[in-house]
């Protein structure tokens, strides 16, 4: 299959998972209500954090890093930082909260897409 191709499916099923994972850490974990914070900034920002990282990950980091693990290691780890400060800044929360959401959204991601490939 065509890497671009590959790179869209990858982005697409990364919003997908992301943003249920982050629909749910917030109104079950957080308890925040949709007065609180809007479905559609949820999905906002959903998008946009996969927007905004995985990019990097599947264009830029690979000609930097070209062992798998420091690649997987580096790749996440960055995901998870521009996530958190993209959480931090569009939802205005605290870190700790921008950092769990972060975390688990990706960890979830990546978890499934080792599965599915």
């Amino acid at each position: 299959m065509d890497y671009l191709v590959q790179f869209g499916l990858s982005l697409f099923l990364t919003i997908f998972i992301e943003f249920i994972a982050l629909f749910a850490l917030a109104r079950l974990y957080f308890k925040w209500t949709p007065k609180r914070m809007s479905n559609r900034l949820l999905l906002f920002c959903g998008i946009f954090c996969s927007f905004c990282t995985l990019p990097y990950v599947w264009f830029v980091l690979p000609g930097l890093i070209s062992s798998r693990m420091p690649y997987i290691a580096v790749a996440e780890s960055f995901a998870v930082l521009a996530e958190s400060l993209i959480y931090l800044m569009v939802l205005r929360i605290g870190a700790r909260e921008a950092f769990i959401l972060s975390l688990a959204c990706n960890m979830l991601s990546f978890g499934i897409g080792l599965l599915l490939l």
